[in-house]
């Protein structure tokens, strides 16, 4: 049958056509004929479609967009050029055939496709903003929408040669120049989504620059000296990445835990990069880490006290990511920061790293007297970093979750492992595998630090001896009259 040939019947109610149109489109994407035998190309099923079409759009636009993002008016005009190209294929396809049912014919079955897409990929799109997406798909992802979208050109473009018997040879060259042509076009305005952000220069308010040195100095004057003879904690937390406020929202939540819970108020210290927290937080550079690890190790006794650092940012291969837009900062590497901790003079560590791959600071941070914990292993993705969370799946896991019905790290850390590992499972995730690695002296001596951490309701004080041959940890009762003690003797390296 020829187009001169092709009738189209509607049917009387809107739903039934409505219907037919959805089955036509559905034959056309598997590359059937039949396509023409369901089309309904009325003026109101077009027009219903090019509405669904632009509306669906919009949407997917909508939830794509970065927050603050605006109406694009270009962005709108170079969605509505194609169902018009499409359009007036079909004005010159009846002319030529002298068949006006085709007007509406290719229109139709485009914008049926084109709505179809859209909200697949709304739908896609909604799953990816809540993190329910396995993280391999995010490199994927832009893939398959530009296979969608040349997807439904190329079946039309498919079925209507098949209709009008062009030669195999020039149906090929068609379809390739098609691919071509909508593939440059639609990479060329990737950048003209209808929502879009607009760029905006970071700008540091000549405030924050007089600031930024005074916070850091009140919060390095708020470290108090420990008490001799008694163990105390130290807190310092480090919110590395700017741009999502997971970070430091994850930093704060850990310290106030560390402050109310922990006894540590008057003993912490936070590093913040937040795009918004400039006049109020210090900022996390190597410069004021250095300088906060410092003051720690002046303030603490290196025998008897303990610091608890957590880092909490994105991160690669031996990178922890410092950054905070439009100040030029270096990132934090894991020699940088084991030279910044050893020149401290800081000796009893706990250091949590929450990022990806961060397993790969293990080698460099582990020692005798040193736990570290990791949120991933060395080749590992971790996950939760996104806008609407408030701690990452680690964090979450391990500080608000484990930490809080533990008495000790190890269990906490195991309880937390799988936690994370059932969710990241839940969601189709690669396991990110969270390491932890205790040193050989801190194996012993972690008990009875722990103890003080831990038992609130009998606040015990641990002393720390040393002489040239063994470490000595004595847990002593916080009382006056009855000194029980419980020594544990460990070999120092």
């Amino acid at each position: 049958m020829s187009l001169t040939s092709l009738k189209t019947v509607s049917l009387q109610r809107f739903s039934l056509n409505f219907a037919a149109n959805i089955i036509a489109t559905l034959w056309m994407l598997v590359g059937s004929t039949r396509a023409f035998s369901w089309v309904k190309p009325t003026f109101v099923q077009f027009a219903v479609f090019a509405l669904l079409a632009l509306g669906s759009n919009v949407l997917f636009s909508w939830l794509a967009a970065e927050s603050g993002s605006i109406f694009n008016e270009q962005g709108l005009v170079s969605y509505l050029i194609w169902p018009m190209i499409i359009l007036l294929g079909g004005i010159i396809l009846a002319r030529r055939a002298s068949n006006q049912a085709l007007v509406f014919v290719p229109v139709v079955l485009w914008l049926v496709a084109d709505t179809l897409s859209a909200l697949l990929q709304s739908l896609v799109q909604f799953f990816g903003s809540y993190g329910w997406l396995p993280d391999w798909s995010y490199s994927f992802l832009p893939v398959l929408f530009l296979v969608l979208f040349l997807w439904q050109t190329l079946a039309l473009l498919w079925i209507f040669s098949r209709r009008l018997r062009i030669p195999w040879w020039e149906r090929i060259i068609v379809l390739v120049g098609a691919v071509a042509l909508l593939t440059i076009w639609q990479r060329n305005v990737a950048d003209q989504p209808i929502f879009k952000q607009i760029p905006v220069e970071p700008v540091l308010e000549e405030a924050a620059l007089y600031q930024q040195p005074r916070l850091l100095q009140q919060a390095l004057d708020s470290i108090d000296p420990s008490i001799d003879g008694k163990t105390d904690w130290y807190f310092m937390g480090v919110a590395g990445f700017s741009d999502q406020n997971v970070f430091r929202s994850e930093i704060n939540k850990v310290r106030e835990l560390f402050d109310v819970r922990f006894g540590t108020s008057g003993h912490s210290l936070s590093l913040i990069n937040n795009t918004y927290s400039w006049l109020d937080e210090p900022i996390a550079t190597k410069t004021s880490i250095l300088r906060g690890l410092k003051k720690i190790g002046q303030q603490m006794n290196a025998d008897e006290d303990v610091l608890f650092l957590t880092l909490s940012s994105h991160g690669n291969q031996d990178i922890v990511q410092l950054a905070n837009p439009p100040l030029a900062m270096d990132n934090l590497d894991a020699t940088w920061l084991r030279e910044a901790l050893d020149a401290s003079g800081i000796r009893w560590r706990v250091i949590v790293v929450s990022a990806c791959y961060s397993g790969s600071f293990i080698d460099e941070l582990a020692s005798p007297t040193t736990v570290v914990i990791t949120a991933s292993a060395a080749d590992k993705a971790s996950f939760g970093c996104t806008n609407t969370a408030e701690m990452t799946y680690f964090g979450q896991a391990f500080f608000a979750e484990s930490l809080r019905g533990n008495t000790s790290f190890e269990s906490a850390f195991k309880d937390a492992s799988i936690r994370v590992n059932e969710r990241e499972s839940a969601m189709g995730f690669e396991p990110s595998e969270p390491q932890m690695v205790i040193g050989s002296l801190m194996e012993t001596a972690l008990p009875a630090f722990e103890q003080v951490l831990f038992d609130k309701a009998r606040p015990s004080v641990a002393s720390i001896t040393n002489n040239a041959a063994s470490t000595t940890v004595n847990i002593l009762p916080d009382s006056a009259t009855n000194l029980s003690v419980d020594e544990v003797e460990i070999a120092t390296e």
